[in-house]
């Protein structure tokens, strides 16, 4: 039986993936969490093969999660289950310690392959990601600004790329305003760039939004 755990911060989105994975009849959900904070109460106690976590909830960076968790529960093999853009965050997600990424829009009986694969060992990959992947290790003169930049500034970026305001930015993040804008900045400087508007039009013309 495989021992699964569920990280979501919605209860509707756990709902569907547990509905989906039961469907197998090797895969037990043993456990969930609606935080960060709380999935680590969880692992304490709950039998966990897999995790299915989900990168972008409020608090702690999903990337600093992964790989706090490749050093406190390195047998835990994780599935990130995200509606961030793969060819912005699979690579990075790898790179933390995940054994594969999937999409929450792709098709839900995905889900129960990716599971079965990592439960063995193997990674998880789309076709997307695996080109992605190999690039990244073969061609490492080909990188766009954006590479260089951190999960928050990425996220930064995105947020601010999308129309959010720097209070709602801090506001989704759990961080202070001044906090935000610092990434802001860092952003800018990183990207050589001068105001939102120009952050706005990178972003576009990189296919980041």
């Amino acid at each position: 039986m495989i021992h699964v755990v569920l990280c979501d911060d919605h209860a509707l989105v756990r709902r569907g993936i547990r509905d989906t994975l039961e469907e197998a009849v090797d895969i037990k959900i043993s456990g969930e969490a609606g935080s960060y904070s709380e999935l680590r109460e969880v692992l304490r106690s709950t039998p966990c093969d897999v995790l299915l976590l989900d990168l972008n909830m409020p608090g702690r960076s999903g990337l600093e999660v992964l790989s706090s968790l490749r050093e406190t529960h390195p047998r835990i093999k994780v599935l990130v289950v995200s509606m961030n853009p793969a060819d912005q965050y699979a690579v990075r997600c790898l790179r933390a310690g995940a054994q594969g990424y999937a999409s929450k829009a792709a098709d839900p009986l995905v889900l129960i392959d990716a599971v079965h694969l990592i439960a063995q060992g193997r990674k998880y990959l789309t076709s997307e990601v695996a080109q992605m992947l190999a690039e990244s290790i073969s061609e490492p003169a080909q990188v766009a600004g954006h590479a260089a930049l951190s999960e928050r500034e990425l996220q930064t970026l995105l947020k601010i790329a999308s129309g959010r305001r720097l209070s709602e930015i801090a506001e989704e993040l759990m961080l202070s305003p001044k906090t935000v804008s610092v990434y802001r900045a860092r952003v800018l400087e990183k990207l050589k760039l001068s105001n939102n508007a120009e952050l706005t039009v990178y972003a576009i013309r990189n296919g980041l939004v």
